[in-house]
């Protein structure tokens, strides 16, 4: 029973007043990274975790492994001694605006490559987990993903893909074909309402589920922010609402939705389990900042999820 994702880590330096990085100078030194956010989710919710990734040879890249360490993910990781790892800035202009600026071509985690890939550690997961993100940050690194991807159809580990669509790093034009591809190999895929029209066309929210599940997944769930969820699996379609809580701040909340079901996925949960756990620990992550700092812990999952009744739509 456990999850290994595979992707890119970056170093964060978040602006901890309002106003943007070239007047405040306050900050915090922290990390991020779709597929680690999700590996810490997982390990939070109690299943075992491992990510497989490339830092340089460096501080951030120390600090990255230190924490993930701590978080319990275990890291099967090359270490790059010729680039620095990737760097993010994220700021906030004006309350209720976050911006992020990166730094990442060339570095660390744009060089992951086939090589770097632990085929034992996929061939003991339950589920892989991979992002559209590491399709579009290097020629190799996407490459790593689809060797990951068919590697783990090949020996029976489930494959979970987020399409995280990222247009600073690529046009919806050119993703599409890539993301397409990885969907069709794999056993479950999420996207946001907006990336599912990237790979498909429906009217309604159900038609995107299904038109995502009709490419080749058993199992779509498309994520709606505010709106809840609506997930496919087989012949059975669920709504799922958001559960109501203070935000302060959204980021991470798409990754701790993806770790909870996930995390329901490989322990035989129901459907209806599987996005209940998903949309209660999305929302558990918005009541902190951080990119995976306010991921829930199997209490905080449960606190909210009896306190708020049942947000499944039969």
């Amino acid at each position: 029973m456990s999850v290994v994702t595979l992707g890119e880590a970056l170093g964060l330096v978040l602006a901890r007043r309002t106003g943007g990085f070239d007047v405040v100078g306050d900050a915090e030194l922290s990390f991020g990274g779709a597929e680690t956010n999700v590996a810490i989710a997982t390990a939070r919710l109690g299943i075992p975790t491992a990510w497989i990734g490339r830092v340089g040879d460096d501080a951030v890249g120390r600090r990255i492994l230190r924490t993930l360490r701590a978080e319990h993910v275990a890291a099967h990781v090359a270490v790059d001694a010729e680039v620095p790892t990737a760097i993010m800035l994220k700021d906030r202009p004006h309350l209720g605006r976050s911006r992020v600026t990166y730094y990442r071509d060339g570095n660390a985690g744009s060089r992951l490559s086939p090589a770097d890939v632990d085929l034992d550690a996929i061939a003991a997961a339950d589920v892989l987990h991979v992002t559209g993100i590491g399709l579009a940050l290097s020629a190799t690194s996407a490459e790593a993903v689809l060797h990951a991807v068919r590697h783990a159809r090949s020996v029976g580990t489930l494959v979970s893909f987020d399409v995280n669509h990222r247009s600073k790093l690529w046009s919806a034009e050119d993703a599409a074909p890539r993301y397409r591809e990885v969907a069709a190999l794999a056993d479950v895929v999420f996207a946001g309402d907006d990336e599912a029209r990237i790979l498909v066309s429906g009217e309604s929210d159900e038609a995107l589920a299904l038109a995502l599940q009709a490419l080749g997944p058993a199992r779509a769930v498309v994520k709606l922010g505010d709106r809840g969820a609506l997930g496919v699996d087989g012949d059975e379609v669920l709504r799922v609402d958001a559960y109501r809580v203070p935000v302060a701040d959204t980021v991470g909340a798409g990754d701790a939705f993806v770790g909870g079901y996930l995390a329901e996925l490989v322990r035989g949960a129901d459907h209806a389990t599987r996005l209940r756990t998903a949309s209660a620990a999305g929302a558990c992550a918005c009541r902190a900042e951080g990119d995976w700092e306010a991921m829930p812990t199997p209490a905080d999952v449960a606190e909210l999820v009896h306190g708020g009744g049942d947000p499944v739509e039969r």
